[in-house]
């Protein structure tokens, strides 16, 4: 089991995060948001912004082009679409989260699994950025902690997600490189195996070094 939830620093905010909930928080430049999968299994989607021009947002290209990976592990940086540093993963109990799946949402569940009346983590974050005046117009493709996405260039698996190999405990720590707007969805889905059919809580932890 991960040690997610020894903090090395000064705690600024601690939250529980239920299952299939958003949260969203402000992070200043050199502190930590520590994202821990509580039960192992959880699938934790992620986006960010600049706190203070949130035109400026997470770009994958470019975090895929300067990390050379499809996955993101310790080391590795989220930059923004004008190629500035956002976050950094400075520790990663984990390792290789999925940077191209993007978001479940009600319509996609509909499309893929012929599902209608859920929701997913697109409406979680919809009702996250609306707290801070953003909306559907800055959604853009997003990050899957603790998600396994395989990629085989000759076919499509029947489902994009399978199930990961997260344990309770296990973390991820992003520090800060600007002041930034960090918005989560614990995801609720369970039509693919991304939470093993049954979304749990989660812990965030903004901590100062």
């Amino acid at each position: 089991m991960a040690e997610g939830n020894t903090i090395p620093g000064t705690i600024m905010r601690d939250d529980h995060v239920p299952a299939g909930q958003p949260w969203d928080g402000i992070v200043r430049r050199g502190q930590v948001l520590r994202v821990i999968d509580l039960e192992g299994h959880q699938g934790v989607d992620f986006l960010c912004y600049n706190a203070e021009n949130p035109e400026e947002r997470y770009h994958a290209p470019n975090t895929l082009k300067k990390s050379q990976t499809l996955k993101l592990t310790r080391g590795h940086t989220l930059y923004s679409d004008i190629a500035r540093p956002m976050f950094t993963i400075v520790e990663d109990s984990y390792g290789g989260h999925d940077t191209i799946a993007g978001c479940c949402s009600g319509p996609s569940n509909q499309m893929l699994y012929g599902v209608a009346g859920t929701t997913g983590c697109r409406e979680n974050f919809l009702a996250a950025l609306g707290r801070h005046g953003l909306g559907r117009r800055d959604i853009v493709p997003n990050v899957n902690f603790f998600c396994t996405v395989p990629v085989d260039d000759r076919r499509l698996a029947d489902t994009v997600f399978v199930a990961g190999p997260a344990q309770a405990g296990d973390y991820i720590d992003l520090r800060a490189e600007m002041d930034a707007l960090a918005v989560i969805s614990n995801c609720p889905q369970v039509n693919n195996p991304c939470n093993d059919g049954k979304p749990k809580p989660i812990r965030v932890v903004i901590w100062q070094p």
